[in-house]
């Protein structure tokens, strides 16, 4: 379903979200992702029952399911004219209801079972994140970069593709209106969640997504970051053609990645599938998207410091207001930092 619900559509969500079970899973999945078996525990009924009322809201259209390994995670859709409508039901329900309280303290208790194994997962990995920045210039002067290239008014929608641990979410979090952070790890979603819940940051939310098959309707983010990510894809030109389909008619694409080197340590032990990208390469990808007003700017690594070896390239994006005739990209500019 999309754009506007038909006579027989309407009738057919509210039937399905009619139904106090169900309407206590909408709540639930409102909030996060979650799989029957989670539902089952924090509902106290049945798989099989859970599972068909699972059945009923997404055949109404009202939520998505989606396939990690062996489990199943389901969500309120965004896509779907549906989707929106559930949010609107579950604006005027009375959040105070105990039995609807004790739900979402289930619910947290799960969460934070969960963040705890993520924060673990960290702790034992966090010297590899740690070798790797070494190899180019601080976080503080790549986040600078990145918040001076993104400058300008407030996003009403900002949404952070591979999100990891959230850091974009943080970053801008005094520039959006609502933030979206998506990854396909739960792990680093678990931690990401962590982060924002500790940091009070209502406005942002991370879940699950594929970042070739994103769950967002057309033109609906005026602000969108790809950072550090691309070079773990086999196919980033794709990754950038879902970023460029959710970009708003005026809205912002930016990227951040490595340029070419030749650590293939990098690709061996850390699961990097490109050595960093030609500046050509993505604004050549950029551009086929009909993005304009492309920039590319270089963070240098910075001289006299023998560890750093890996330069920081990002390139900035923008669709048009209306359809206009293609312009080419600007003159390309190597600042060193």
């Amino acid at each position: 379903m999309t754009g506007t619900l038909d006579t027989q559509e309407l009738v057919t969500a509210l039937k399905a979200a009619a139904e106090a079970t169900r309407l206590r899973i909408l709540l639930l999945l409102a909030a996060g992702e979650l799989n029957v078996k989670d539902l089952t525990q924090i509902l106290g009924q049945s798989q099989p029952r859970i599972s068909r009322h699972l059945k009923l809201l997404a055949e109404a259209g009202l939520i998505e399911r989606f396939r990690e390994g062996s489990w199943v995670y389901f969500h309120v859709s965004e896509r779907s004219e549906g989707g929106r409508l559930v949010r609107r039901i579950l604006d005027t329900v009375d959040t105070r209801d105990p039995v609807l309280r004790r739900d979402s303290e289930r619910a947290d208790s799960l969460k934070r079972e969960r963040e705890a194994a993520a924060q673990t997962y960290f702790q034992e990995h966090a010297a590899d994140w740690d070798r790797i920045r070494a190899l180019y210039v601080s976080d503080a002067a790549v986040e600078a970069a990145i918040t001076s290239a993104l400058a300008g008014p407030p996003f009403k929608l900002f949404v952070d593709l591979g999100t990891g641990t959230g850091r974009m979410l943080e970053v801008f979090a005094d520039r959006y209106e609502r933030g979206i952070g998506l990854d396909v790890n739960k792990s680093m979603l678990a931690y990401a969640s962590s982060k924002l819940n500790t940091s009070g940051l209502s406005r942002a939310e991370v879940r699950h997504g594929d970042i070739y098959d994103l769950s967002l309707p057309d033109g609906v983010a005026d602000g969108v970051v790809i950072h550090q990510v691309l070079h773990y894809l086999s196919e980033p030109a794709h990754a950038i053609r879902e970023a460029a389909r959710i970009l708003a008619p005026g809205g912002r694409l930016l990227i951040v990645d490595f340029a070419p080197h030749g650590i293939e340590s990098l690709r061996e032990e850390h699961a990097h599938e490109r050595l960093g990208f030609e500046q050509e390469q993505v604004t050549a990808w950029l551009a086929e998207q009909g993005l304009t007003g492309i920039e590319v700017r270089n963070l240098e690594p910075e001289q006299g410091d023998d560890r750093q070896q890996l330069t920081v390239s990002l390139w900035l994006a923008r669709r048009p207001e209306a359809v206009a005739a293609e312009s080419k990209p600007q003159k390309l500019e190597r600042i060193g930092l």
